[in-house]
């Protein structure tokens, strides 16, 4: 049962009717008291809660009935309404707990998912945490994460807990830890599975082309639109969009993305109509958002309206024992890919690569097991082949200003999908499963690398 709280009928009613159109029961309340006694009384699941009770418009009687509900009832789903929007509104009310901010006219489809969200973080119907590995990879199709460590377990519960609803995600966690791996895997255990995984790269795109890039134009909306272009978020309409190293976009962006997050619709450059876009939304940035808050560098709306679920992946030196395992995965793959059956990590090389630093973390480690496999002809790889090619490494980018961790990445890669495209005869199922990938992820590299294929189904 929905508590509606708003001292207006006429919004009582409606709500009230929206609500019974999509199989929810509803009590209302015009003031605080009557909410009360509804809370007291009767097996409330969630609140709609309006910002003001009086004349005044300070959104102060909101607030205060969130702080009481939420002392009495701290794991009640709150959703805030409020015709009187404004940014500190929105903002201190999801530091207080609410579950969301809805702004008044409010977008039927987009209150309703909201609601939905909100019902199914509070009301587990299965409880992750009881499940170990095994079965956390039987029940979700977690093979392609690679770990045993508690801090990575406690990460693939979380998922297993939030695919199914439409909150929000942040996924946060140093380069190369595997971050657009998380994003996938809660967009394949969603009911969203079977439409788009749109990703974007918000670091390689410029502030002059946000709009374009996200939201589309048409033909002539500027001086080089010589065709329509479909936006990021029309392609993810019903899907999901993963907006990556989000912590690199600039103000003036941010404030068109928010837009679209909190009322869920945007224009076409060269277009005046107004559209509507359902899409879960998911980030990630390998910085830390709160200091660029508290540093005027990032939007607190922004962040607030990102971060219903955070996720923070452990770098790998916090996981030092997974090392080996996914050492031997990469190798496992490798295997195939260059049809040598006989490869092993001889076991001493494996607790030497658990003393590693890695910096680059995964993404560090599986480029130099690749690079070991391909420069050593022999099929037991030590300590020295594995030193030998670090020592190369470091001497190449000595004084070069080149990151160690993202040195030849994308030659490697590159290297890589060729061979594997070949050994597999442009079979694409094949060639992402040996290497590790999604098929969307495959295809998206084919592009990003200009090698042609044929899609297939």
């Amino acid at each position: 049962m929905i508590l509606i709280i708003d001292d207006d009928i006429a919004v009582r009613t409606s709500l009230s009717l929206l609500l019974k159109q999509e199989g929810f029961k509803s009590v209302t309340a015009e003031d605080p008291e009557e909410a009360n006694k509804h809370l007291a009384e009767k097996p409330i699941q969630a609140v709609l809660l309006d910002m003001n009770f009086s004349m005044e418009t300070s959104g102060e009687d909101g607030l205060a009935m969130l702080e009481q509900i939420k002392k009495s009832k701290p794991h009640l789903p709150v959703i805030l309404m409020t015709g009187w929007g404004s940014i500190s509104l929105a903002v201190e009310g999801m530091k207080r707990g609410a579950a969301d901010f809805i702004n008044k006219p409010w977008e039927n489809e987009h209150l309703i998912t909201s609601l939905k969200t909100a019902l199914n973080l509070a009301t587990e119907e299965e409880s992750p945490a009881t499940l170990n590995r095994r079965k956390l990879n039987e029940k979700y199709g977690f093979e392609n994460i690679v770990g045993e460590d508690p801090q990575l377990l406690e990460v693939l519960q979380t998922i297993a807990r939030v695919s199914r609803t439409d909150a929000s995600v942040l996924i946060m966690g140093e380069s190369g830890t595997g971050k657009e791996l998380i994003a996938e895997a809660i967009h394949n255990n969603s009911p969203r599975k079977t439409r788009a995984f749109v990703k974007v790269n918000l670091g390689g795109i410029s502030s002059t082309l946000f709009e374009s890039e996200m939201f589309g134009h048409k033909r002539g909306a500027f001086t080089d639109a010589r065709n329509d272009r479909v936006g990021r978020f029309e392609m993810a309409h019903k899907g999901t969009i993963f907006l990556d190293e989000i912590g690199d976009l600039d103000l003036n962006s941010q404030v068109k993305l928010l837009r679209v997050l909190q009322d869920r619709t945007y224009e076409v450059l060269g277009d005046s109509r107004t559209r509507t876009v359902d899409a879960r939304v998911v980030c990630a940035t390998n910085r830390d958002l709160k200091a660029m808050v508290a540093e005027g560098k990032f939007r607190e709306d922004l962040y607030y309206r990102i971060n219903l679920i955070i996720i923070r992946l452990p770098a790998l030196r916090e996981r030092a024992e997974d090392i080996p395992l996914l050492a031997n995965y990469f190798l496992k793959n490798l295997k195939e890919i260059y049809n040598r059956p006989r490869l092993e990590i001889d076991r001493k090389a494996l607790n030497w690569l658990k003393s590693l630093p890695l910096p680059g973390n995964i993404r560090e480690l599986k480029n130099l097991v690749e690079r070991t496999v391909l420069l050593t002809e022999r099929d037991l790889l030590e300590i020295k082949d594995f030193e030998e090619h670090m020592e190369q490494r470091q001497r190449s980018v000595q004084g070069s200003g080149i990151p160690l961790d993202s040195f030849s990445i994308d030659e490697m890669e590159l290297a890589m999908i060729k061979r594997a495209m070949e050994f597999h005869q442009n079979n694409i199922s094949r060639v992402a499963k040996a290497l590790g990938l999604s098929r969307g992820t495959l295809y998206r590299k084919l592009e990003k690398y200009n090698i042609p294929y044929e899609a297939q189904n």
